[in-house]
């Protein structure tokens, strides 16, 4: 069980959606729940109740770490200094479309 953030209140989960089989899942929102099978069932019937959905993923909101919208610098900087990801040393096979 996922420790309360307040003791007035349950704790925080993210919820993340997908809308067909192979699509990415996308976070959707958020909700208020004592545990995991309590927000996986809320997130049903907040988040799929009008179809469309075919997978749901809850996570505490504390499991979460993520970078802020300011972090700039080495940590997002392109590896340009690797030159084997570029592209310009490969050959595209005869045959191969779309290039």
């Amino acid at each position: 069980m996922v420790e309360h953030e307040d003791a007035g209140q349950w704790p925080l989960w993210e919820v993340f959606t997908q809308s067909e089989q192979g699509a990415p899942h996308e976070h959707a929102g958020s909700l208020h729940a004592s545990d995991a099978e309590q927000a996986l069932q809320n997130a049903r019937d907040v988040y799929a109740r009008r179809g469309g959905v075919i997978s749901l993923w809850v996570v505490p909101s504390v499991a979460i770490t993520a970078s802020t919208p300011g972090e700039n610098g080495p940590f997002f900087d392109p590896g340009s200094d690797k030159a084997y990801r570029h592209p310009q040393f490969y050959k595209i096979p005869r045959g191969v479309r779309g290039v």
